[in-house]
């Protein structure tokens, strides 16, 4: 099966495709100029999984009235560090992005913060929030939950989401340490990616619905945790402190992207942040991230590999290539978010490992 045909756009026009696109399928503006800013980050660090595919998904869910479009957003400061942001279910991607205000305010001015994001849509990459952390001369973590996708240690049930987590800190240049990943050996989409392309995938990436390992794409029924049993622990802990500690549903009760598009999805997201300054010379602690990512990448590389780089350099080196240089996607994502489809009823109902 052929590859689709790529689609070089520049990230302004890409921007303003999804901003119509979305708040022609009812979204009020501001939320729609936010989650456009998201996702063609997303695309523009390669991460497509969370980019201009996601556009037609989002759409149908605004459509049948799963985002509330004049959520009554707060803030709730519960102590000198912590607070938790309640999002009303809203768009994920714009609820995620307003909590980072008070969040980053709080790390300046004591030193730390801890700030749950309650009751959100899909928050996408994060990355993207871990960057402004870092571009704020803070350093932080993100983690949040997601679908029952992936099966526990030993199990032939799925439990816990893909439950991504990631860190970000400043360096001395414009260029910051960002890691994001997923608890699982491999994303869903990868699965996709081969299915589409008719290829079988590596023994150690899923299961299928007896918890045995599977090469073969169309049977994946769970997603296997990284490094096993710590990569369960993981998934654990992410579920544990970004959803249950807001008392917002955990583990398989988490909402499918697709059970129900009418209704909220009610989750959660935890952003920790710390101010360098607090611990030590800010400027020594910009320095010296530098300092690792050059000594990363001056290690001498083992057999098979051209090079040693450090985590997230990948999707730095992208992004910086492709804000200039534009970025492909896919031509039938160009023609839907060109026509004047809201969306094609393609989401509603669907399991989880759909296509």
């Amino acid at each position: 099966m052929s590859e689709e045909k790529l689609i070089k756009v520049t990230p302004d026009e890409l921007h303003a495709l999804i901003q119509n696109k979305l708040q022609a399928a009812g979204l009020p503006e501001a939320q729609a100029a936010e989650t456009a800013n998201h996702l063609v980050y997303a695309d523009l660090c390669g991460v497509h999984s969370h980019g201009a595919v996601r556009v037609e998904y989002y759409a149908e869910r605004i459509h049948k009235g799963g985002i509330t479009l004049e959520p009554e957003i707060r803030f709730e400061k519960t102590g000198e560090s912590s607070g938790v942001f309640h999002g009303d279910n809203a768009q994920g991607q714009y609820v995620a992005n307003l909590a980072l205000e008070p969040a980053i305010k709080m790390a300046k001015e004591s030193g730390v913060a801890v700030v749950g994001v309650s009751r959100c849509g899909h928050t996408g990459t994060l990355s993207y929030y871990l960057r402004k952390i870092a571009e704020s001369g803070l350093a932080g973590m993100a983690m949040t939950q997601s679908d029952p996708m992936a099966v526990p240690f030993g199990g032939a049930e799925v439990y816990y989401g893909t439950n991504p987590l990631g860190f970000g800190a400043p360096s001395a240049t414009d260029t910051p340490l960002i890691f994001d990943m997923a608890t699982t050996v491999q994303a869903w989409g990868k699965i996709l990616d081969a299915r589409s392309k008719g290829r079988e995938i590596p023994a150690d990436w899923a299961v299928d619905e007896n918890g045995k390992a599977t090469t073969d794409p169309h049977a994946v029924r769970g997603l296997m945790p990284i490094a096993g049993p710590k990569g369960y622990g993981l998934m654990m802990m992410v579920d544990i402190f970004s959803g249950v500690l807001m008392n917002l549903p955990f583990g398989k009760h988490v909402s499918s992207m697709y059970h129900d598009l009418n209704a909220g999805r009610n989750l959660g997201q935890l952003y920790i942040i710390l101010d360098p300054a607090r611990f030590g010379d800010a400027d020594t602690f910009r320095q010296h991230i530098s300092q690792t990512m050059e000594e990363l990448n001056a290690i001498k590389p083992a057999e098979g590999f051209s090079s040693v780089r450090y985590p997230g350099q990948g999707s730095n080196e992208r992004y910086e290539r492709n804000k200039s240089q534009g970025v492909g996607i896919p031509e039938s994502i160009i023609n839907y978010l060109k026509s004047d489809v809201i969306h094609n009823n393609s989401y509603e109902g669907l399991s989880a490992f759909a296509n």
